[in-house]
């Protein structure tokens, strides 16, 4: 399941991916239109910015701005910067990977390996719902 604040920072994503033509966007006008807590927007905004998927103008006309363009922005990459490990068992992770204390024979162990083939399929996925695709998709179905 999605964390409260993945889901935060992909609708605050979204919102500056539609207006991404409008210059900076406020915080506030983010929040109040996305219903997303200021304070709690801050700090996930500020996280965005460090992994250079959004910048920001200080000032007057300030706000934030995607730095990379909607279609290269995946939800394969916002989920593991704001949650972590995609993968739901840490010994099938490609990027968070850590061996179970449990597990006796990795190699054949068919847990694992019903969990990588689950992870991999999910990267996959989320690979490819791309910033892009999230808005064409409301789009087809608003029509």
């Amino acid at each position: 399941m999605l964390s409260k604040k993945t889901k935060y920072a992909i609708n605050a994503l979204i919102h500056l991916a539609k207006r991404k033509d409008e210059g900076p966007i406020l915080i506030s006008e983010i929040a109040e239109n996305e219903n997303i807590p200021q304070k709690f927007l801050e700090l996930i905004l500020l996280q965005l910015k460090k992994a250079a998927i959004l910048a920001s103008k200080k000032g007057r006309n300030g706000g934030y701005y995607l730095l990379k363009s909607p279609d290269e922005v995946n939800m394969a990459e916002v989920m593991r910067l704001i949650d972590g490990p995609i993968a739901l068992l840490p010994c099938a992770s490609g990027k968070y990977y850590e061996r179970c204390e449990e597990c006796k024979d990795e190699e054949t162990c068919g847990i694992r390996d019903v969990f990588f083939e689950v992870r991999n399929k999910t990267v996959e996925l989320l690979k490819k719902a791309t910033l892009s695709e999230i808005i064409l998709r409301e789009n087809l179905r608003g029509e």
